[in-house]
């Protein structure tokens, strides 16, 4: 079993299957949202799930080592670095939805919510600590920065995990909605959880 599932993560059309499954909810928003099927307010309904699935694949990102370790499919790490990307693309399509759709693109008055609002500022906090771990996601980064730098580097997205999750704790704060984010933060809780534990007993 487990060979099979290692020789399926090796197929090469693996890459490019994760790639288009990962693309599927932005397809969805696009259609939901040219066929006025996104509800009574679509401008929120496109910001909200853009900012939820980057903190989905921001989780299954995270789920990644603990899943290598616990099954020994070594061959999972091949998936890691493209769903971290695709956290990092949502999250800014996130950003932009909200810039657009309820700014109008207005920086100074962006600006000025950013600061007056601290859900905001949380969720642009998240953001600028993920652009660099996109913009290092690839072998070259590796090696200019050394093997030791680039992992401690990317250590800045548990940091980005809990400051995203904060942020969406106090955006549904407003609305006394705390279920969600208790699920989110049960599952990031554990993935970090499990981290610590190891470290712990290494």
């Amino acid at each position: 079993m487990r060979a099979r599932l290692t020789r399926t993560l090796l197929h090469p059309l693996t890459k490019p299957a994760l790639f288009l499954l990962c693309l599927l909810p932005l397809a969805g928003l696009v259609v939901g949202a040219a066929t006025g099927q996104l509800g009574a307010n679509p401008a929120e309904k496109l910001i909200r799930e853009l900012g939820e699935w980057s903190l989905r694949l921001l989780c299954l990102t995270l789920a990644i080592t603990p899943l290598r370790e616990l099954t020994g499919l070594a061959t999972l790490v091949r998936l890691r670095r493209m769903l971290g990307v695709f956290s990092c693309a949502y999250a800014s399509l996130h950003l932009l939805a909200y810039g657009w759709l309820d700014m109008g693109l207005a920086l100074a008055d962006i600006a000025t919510d950013i600061v007056k609002r601290p859900f905001i500022l949380m969720g642009f906090t998240a953001w600028l600590l993920m652009l660099p771990l996109a913009a290092t996601s690839f072998n070259r980064a590796i090696r200019l920065l050394g093997a030791r730098r680039w992992q401690l580097l990317h250590k800045a997205v548990y940091a980005v995990a809990l400051v995203g999750l904060l942020h969406f704790i106090w955006m549904r704060a407003g609305k006394n909605n705390f279920a969600e984010p208790a699920v989110y933060g049960v599952i990031l809780a554990a993935l970090l959880g499990w981290r610590v534990y190891r470290r712990a007993t290494r």
